[in-house]
């Protein structure tokens, strides 16, 4: 397993480009678009390329200061921590000291003159511990530990400055496999020991801890030291791990500075249950114990309402019906999270950037305290480029791996746990929002995801798929009329049906059909008798497309109008005012007609529309 920054998306392709260009740009516009890049999956060269440019473009602003103080090399990890202080929009000068010298630089009057805010002490096991016959006594601890007391002491009174004691790093060899601690004199059992009782003297004397040993457990020593690389250059920590170790400290001191998220924000469909609510309804949808699907997405839950219980605000930003989206959490008996988890919950049709920001404002916190958790990339991308202040992670498709993926990313770093942290997400009293929301410029989104719609007639091929949309689909369902598949086998070769299969494709990924209509063809008109399009793709304008694709075919088949019907179900409401909104004209009671002769479809329509 490789120590890399995997929750945050791939770096751009043309990183270099954008680096180079922000050299010419103004100063707040050229932190913008560093802290953009520093916001993707970047590798140590690429940390270190960015750092170049930000410490060339920025060396004469004012800087929060760490001093980096420790027994081996520590110089090729400041520019991870550079990094990843920028990330969260932060600049961090960083002042390392002598090589080997931690405990005389303490009181140096170069480091007196820095007046570092954070001090960061990272020695080695060997040098702290010391040499030990691995075989005599009981290797005690206590020494060095009380040795490193005195030096937070010392580091206190000169500088006044947060502490930060790094865990010692355990890379020494086992000398009795699985039964070290039975050999109390080895390093590596020194070595556990002793990370042991640092936890408990950083707790009595609020010291903040960078805790690498359980970075080793997480990702393996392999992918934190290279025993080549101690030996040749006394790095301790591997190169190829200076931007994780560097976003790790970042969160130390933004955990200090205030900068740690405060509210996690949840989709529900495929995020916090499988399946769609408002087209699976409520036994549908995939939650609870008994698969392993359903207990995927009840670790999710599990995770997001333990950190409610230490304090962070949980929030709901979801397209659905409201009253549909609110279901699961009233009566489903398998849910974990409950209504009154809650403090804010948002479920309509607007885009979410949009209702990310009424979030921020019913809770009265800046967009940068949100984190925005999604299954879709479509979601992700979208609130990423209209809101980069929003922590959104990259989360992997596989349900069950979406919690370990939030807790890697450290978006709620803490430094501690007090009375009314434990108790804030219950007491979180809601509140109105006061100001109108700021615009979401969902056009430009859209023109850049280079959609394709490519539509085809009903092919055996397409059955399984197309059965499945018709008899699944609610809310975006203009007549809510089921169809079985020999039903929709006997469209394929009738001369008066007209069908569309419909797939959406964009630069980040393959939908797959999402749509389909039905048509049947009586004298000059076009009866238009299903007509459903899949919620994760609302909000893309693919309505208009469809409607594009469709009055193309109806024109090539010799009719003149189309004719839609509306039939409300109790679920589709959402779709009620569809057909005027398209062009057509009312015709009696659920009865719309557009004239063929009159269409054209939108110049500004955002995608390609095709046969394929």
């Amino acid at each position: 397993m490789t120590a890399d920054l995997h929750w945050l998306p791939a770096a751009p392709s043309d990183f270099a480009a954008r680096l180079a260009a922000v050299e010419a740009l103004p100063e707040a516009e050229a932190w913008d678009a560093l802290k953009a890049l520093s916001q993707t999956r970047l590798d140590p060269a690429r940390t270190n390329r960015l750092d170049r440019v930000l410490q060339r473009r920025f060396s004469d602003c004012e800087a929060y200061g760490l001093a980096l103080l420790g027994s081996s090399t520590l110089s090729h990890l400041a520019a991870g921590i550079r990094v990843g202080a920028l990330r969260r929009d932060l600049r961090l000068t960083v002042v390392e000291g002598p090589y080997g010298q931690y405990r005389e630089a303490i009181e140096s009057e170069t480091l007196r003159a820095a007046r570092p805010g954070t001090l960061l002490l990272a020695p080695d096991a060997a040098d702290l511990l010391g040499p030990h016959d691995p075989a005599a006594g009981t290797g005690d601890v206590t020494g060095a530990l009380d040795h490193l007391k005195r030096l937070w002491d010392r580091a206190r009174a000169v500088h006044r400055c947060t502490l930060v004691q790094q865990t010692l790093l355990p890379a020494a060899l086992p000398l009795m496999g699985g039964n070290e601690h039975r050999m109390p004199g080895s390093l590596a059992a020194r070595t556990a020991r002793f990370n042991g009782a640092l936890r408990d003297a950083a707790a009595e004397e609020g010291v903040d801890l960078l805790a690498l040993d359980d970075a080793v457990s997480r990702y393996g020593i392999d992918a934190w030291h290279d025993p080549a690389l101690w030996l040749r250059a006394r790095q301790a920590v591997s190169p190829a791990a200076a931007p994780l170790y560097g976003d790790l400290v970042a969160r130390l001191v933004g955990a200090r500075l205030g900068c740690s998220a405060k509210v996690l924000v949840l989709d529900l469909d495929d995020t916090l249950w499988g399946g769609t609510i408002g087209e699976d309804g409520l036994s549908g949808i995939v939650v609870g114990q008994g698969s392993a699907l359903g207990e995927s997405f009840l670790a999710l839950q599990a995770y997001a309402r333990d950190l409610a219980r230490r304090g962070i605000l949980l929030a709901v930003c979801s397209k659905n019906d409201p009253a549909t989206a609110r279901q699961p959490f009233a009566e489903h008996p398998d849910m974990l999270l409950r209504l009154s988890d809650f403090a804010a919950f948002v479920a309509n049709w607007d885009d979410k950037a949009s209702n990310l920001r009424r979030i921020a404002q019913e809770l009265r916190l800046g967009l940068d305290a949100l984190v925005f958790v999604d299954d879709s990339p479509f979601e992700r991308a979208l609130v990423r480029q209209h809101l980069p202040m929003v922590a959104v992670p990259e989360v992997p498709d596989e349900p069950a791996l979406v919690a370990r993926c939030l807790a890697d990313a450290g978006y709620c770093e803490a430094v501690a746990l007090t009375d009314e942290d434990r108790v804030r997400a219950q007491a979180y009293a809601r509140r109105i929002p006061t100001a109108g929301d700021a615009a979401t410029d969902l056009a430009g989104t859209l023109a850049g995801l280079g959609m394709r719609l490519t539509w085809r007639s009903f092919d055996a091929v397409g059955l399984p798929r197309i059965v499945q949309l018709v008899n699944k689909t609610n809310q975006f369902n203009l007549t809510t009329r089921r169809l079985r598949e020999a039903e929709a086998a006997a469209l394929i070769d009738d001369p008066d049906a007209v069908t569309l299969q419909l797939r959406l494709t964009d630069r980040l990924g393959d939908n797959g059909v999402i749509a389909v209509v039905i048509g049947r063809l009586a004298e000059r008109d076009l009866n238009v008798e299903t007509w459903l399009m899949s919620c994760r793709v609302l909000g893309r304008r693919v309505e208009e497309g469809t409607l594009s694709a469709l009055a193309a075919e109806a024109a090539r088949r010799g009719a003149r109008r189309l004719v839609g019907l509306y039939r409300p179900s109790g679920r589709n409401g959402m779709v009620a005012d569809l057909y005027p909104r398209l062009g057509f004209t009312a015709d009696g009671e659920g009865r719309w007609v557009l004239d063929l002769a009159g269409y054209a479809p939108p110049g500004d329509l955002p995608m390609v529309v095709e046969t394929g």
